[in-house]
């Protein structure tokens, strides 16, 4: 029989929780309505400055010479049958060997796992692959098709019906987070998994709320839940701001010999230039508040963290202490000069990190 002296506990605690979870969701909406007001200002003064450039936007027709380089790997296809999405990838390695599993950020795409997908052929069976609603994988229409829990599942799904039964889990970003939450759900189909620039979900959602430099850095979150205003924003003036991102001094790739090519800058607009090409990546975004912190949040997988010491867009802290949520062997590697983008701008030393990682070999 329940003692009735502990009812107003239960009712006290009941209360504080749904507290806690209307002062998170009117953090959420105040954020999203400053974001887009602000966001708002800039777009006024771009066009009063720019009145035509502003609108200017070009669909590439044809694909870059670099996205077909052979060396890269073959172009594949694989569609699901629970959920009859056809996904692209890029595979390189011979069939039969462990899989090696590549999962990119935004706004990217497979080809930001270019140089890996040469440097671990030799290996692995090494696929990369574009994420639901990314390049040429399909782009169910709706947000409630961008739940995490279905990224999840594509992942499943895609080892899978690649024939596999577990494999090495790399992801970086997006990509990072969803590769968090793989090994959470499904520990028994990873080897051993690498993230790069992305801490533990749980940590991420603890920390923004408590540290308002966080919350500054991850101010683009919640101007993502706007509809339609970031699809508008990221398109303005021939995709100026994909531009920046990857080219700029503050949160470009700055390594030389790496820095993007005019090929690779075209690479990218040809992918995210195509109607709509836009909607499913922020579709994503718009699907992180009502999905996270995760109830069962250890990692019992070896896992390596790999983090650019210029990371722009998330602070160095959230890395050190996620080590508190992984259950098995952790390393953390902070990677000299290295920005957000670090398998693309430190190619060779995520490399060697990795394979050290892979070998058990201590660095």
């Amino acid at each position: 029989m329940v003692n009735p002296l502990c009812d107003p506990l239960v009712l006290t605690t009941r209360l504080l929780v749904k507290c806690k979870l209307l002062l998170f969701w009117a953090l959420v909406y105040t954020f999203c309505g400053l974001t887009a007001w602000l966001a708002s200002l800039k777009l006024l003064w771009h066009i009063i400055r720019n009145p035509a450039g502003t609108f200017q936007r070009v669909v590439r027709q044809t694909s870059p010479p670099c996205l077909n380089d052979t060396s890269l790997g073959t172009h594949c296809y694989v569609r699901i049958k629970e959920s009859g999405l056809r996904f692209h990838y890029v595979a390189a390695g011979e069939r039969g060997r462990p899989l090696m599993l590549l999962l990119h950020g935004f706004p990217e795409f497979w080809y930001s796992w270019r140089y890996q997908l040469q440097e671990f052929k030799s290996d692995f069976r090494v696929v990369a692959v574009d994420l639901r609603g990314y390049g040429e994988s399909d782009a169910p229409i709706g947000r409630e098709n961008y739940q995490l829990d279905c990224l999840i599942t594509d992942v499943k799904d895609i080892v899978e019906s690649l024939g596999y039964k577990k494999c090495v889990l790399i992801g970086h970003d997006w990509g990072g987070l969803i590769a968090w939450c793989f090994a959470i759900y499904y520990p028994e189909m990873i080897s051993k998994i690498v993230i790069l620039n992305c801490p533990h979900p749980t940590i991420f959602c603890d920390y923004m709320v408590r540290h308002p430099s966080q919350l500054i850095k991850s101010s683009y979150l919640f101007f993502f839940q706007v509809p339609w205003l970031p699809e508008f924003v990221l398109t303005i003036s021939d995709f100026k701001v994909l531009k920046y991102l990857f080219t700029s001094q503050s949160t470009g790739i700055r390594m030389d010999g790496c820095k993007m090519t005019a090929d690779e800058i075209e690479a990218y607009l040809y992918i995210f230039s195509q109607p709509g090409a836009f909607s499913g990546p922020l579709s994503h975004f718009r699907n992180i508040f009502s999905c996270l912190p995760l109830n069962q949040n250890e990692v019992m997988s070896p896992t390596l963290l790999l983090w650019g010491e210029r990371e722009e867009f998330l602070e160095l802290r959230m890395a050190e202490i996620t080590k508190t949520y992984v259950r098995n062997c952790f390393r953390l590697n902070i990677v000299p000069e290295g920005s957000h983008w670090l398998q693309q701008d430190q190619p060779q030393v995520v490399n060697n990190l990795i394979w050290a990682f892979l070998k058990g070999v201590d660095q």
